[in-house]
């Protein structure tokens, strides 16, 4: 049985569901499977700046902080806060290729990957399209540097991307987190839609593993 997480690198909700993902991840590892799908959730014709969507954000980010307990940082606070001065232009991409490059190394962990990232961008700042934001996860967890940057670019790792996307879109999601337990080959059963609590979340997958 496999855990599918339906995630966005860029989406706040998800960074704020990102401790209760790998909690979750942490405590049923042993006796279930977990992928973590990136949804491209932004994927522009032409490349928009962050002053496009920052106005919501300004708004939206508070809210994501009460309900869920997560802080975002004041170097992503300060391209949110002043997008005529930022030279971000967001596109859900270029994470969702790395984490299918970092799936090869430890095919296991996207769980944390998925967290590292959502960290590195909402609270480090780091822009998700610069080849740059990755860097210092090389060094974390041992990747060569020259094979990841490789397969980053490599229309291969692409195609994976958007066959994730192209998933995410077969499972009717329409918003993200999103979250499925795979229990056969047909079988899904839809465990959280949108930010979910730890104690609803962890209710919904034992009253599956009871039914089975």
């Amino acid at each position: 049985m496999t855990v599918y997480y339906c995630y966005d690198a860029y989406c706040g909700w998800c960074y704020g569901f990102s401790p209760v993902i790998r909690r979750i991840f942490e405590e049923y590892r042993r006796v279930l499977a977990f992928e973590v799908l990136s949804g491209g959730m932004i994927l522009p014709e032409k490349p928009q700046p962050i002053g496009v969507m920052a106005g919501y954000i300004q708004q939206a980010y508070k809210v994501v902080e009460e309900r869920t307990g997560i802080r975002f940082g004041e170097d992503w606070l300060w391209h949110i806060f002043h997008p005529e001065e930022s030279d971000w232009f967001p596109n859900s991409e270029k994470p969702a290729i790395a984490m299918c490059v970092f799936k090869d190394y430890y095919p296991d962990e996207g769980i944390v990957f998925a967290g590292e990232l959502q960290y590195a961008l909402h609270y480090e700042g780091r822009d998700l399209t610069d080849d740059e934001a990755y860097r210092h996860l090389l060094e974390k967890y041992k990747i060569p540097e020259k094979e990841f940057y490789g397969k980053l670019h490599h229309p291969a790792y692409k195609e994976k991307a958007y066959d994730e996307f192209a998933l995410v879109r077969q499972l009717k999601v329409t918003g993200f987190p999103t979250v499925f337990l795979q229990v056969s080959e047909s079988k899904f059963y839809q465990l959280a839609r949108g930010y979910t609590d730890y104690a609803t979340l962890k209710k919904a997958i034992d009253q599956v593993l009871e039914e089975k």
